[in-house]
């Protein structure tokens, strides 16, 4: 996590988030009146775009879809619940990368998000859905803390909603773009510092392990534990009257949020050997 916080020192870095958070903006602000949930969330394929930020630009690229995704928010959801919009749009971005270059699949010395291979398109599908699901829990967990809207409900509609721009359009846009950002030299690991986030290799592969575990834990489980108080998927969830502010809900997915963010500290890269 060091390099989030040590990258605004990069002059490229903080021009990649001005880039990535209009850009995010400018895609999202033009589809916010198709909307899926009043005040909440709308028909978003400007969520092909997270994705390839984290993979492409690092932290960058996750400052960007949080800070862009806020800016869309004047725009029509703006709320107490834009806290967690913000923090769940960070992690659509951030968990990628981390995910991408700490799981293992890939060795070492072959990180670079090209998609020239099928293992790697796999790890694009894979951290898309890790990514999607991560911002969905985040905002569902704090929505229903305040009690706003059902954890099945929400939490459904943002996985989908995100899962699938991501994987329909992020694999051919980045097809296109990642031989442009590698010509110009604007991959994020090309700009950071190797000292703010070389590791050893085993800490890192668990860090990625707890990630994935801690997202797909606190998202099935909160469903299980919604659909436990009355909660349904998707648009059924408004109508179904179940218990919003269960404490099995906040306890499950609140365990799952709290893993996420404390495997977030653990080392971006696995050091070559």
């Amino acid at each position: 996590m060091k390099e989030i916080f040590t990258m605004w020192k990069k002059t490229k870095m903080v021009v990649l988030v001005a880039l990535s958070a209009g850009l995010y903006a400018a895609v999202l602000i033009p589809f916010k009146g198709f909307v899926l949930i009043p005040g909440i969330t709308e028909i978003r394929p400007a969520s092909a775009l997270p994705i390839l930020f984290g993979l492409l630009f690092g932290p960058a690229g996750a400052w960007g879809a949080a800070i862009g995704n806020l800016i869309g928010d004047f725009f029509g959801s703006l709320g107490i619940g834009s806290i967690f919009g913000f923090v769940g749009n960070f992690m659509f971005a951030y968990v990628p990368y981390k995910i991408w270059t700490n799981l293992g699949v890939l060795k070492s010395d072959d990180l670079e998000p090209n998609l020239k291979s099928g293992k790697k398109i796999m790890l694009f599908v894979i951290v898309s859905i890790l990514g999607a699901a991560a911002c969905a829990l985040v905002i569902a967990w704090g929505l229903e803390v305040l009690g706003m809207v059902p954890f099945a409900a929400l939490a459904s509609i943002i996985t989908l909603n995100n899962v699938i721009p991501s994987i329909v359009l992020g694999i051919p846009l980045g097809l296109i773009l990642f031989p442009r950002i590698k010509k110009w030299d604007l991959l994020w690991t090309d700009i950071v510092d190797e000292e703010d986030t070389l590791s050893g290799g085993g800490i890192s592969r668990v860090g990625g392990i707890l990630m994935t575990v801690s997202i797909l834990f606190g998202l099935v489980g909160g469903l299980l534990a919604a659909f436990g108080v009355g909660q349904a998927m998707f648009y059924s969830g408004f109508g179904a009257e179940g218990e919003v502010g269960s404490t099995a809900v906040l306890v499950i997915a609140g365990i799952g949020t709290a893993g996420l963010i404390i495997s977030s500290f653990f080392q971006t890269f696995n050091k070559a050997e």
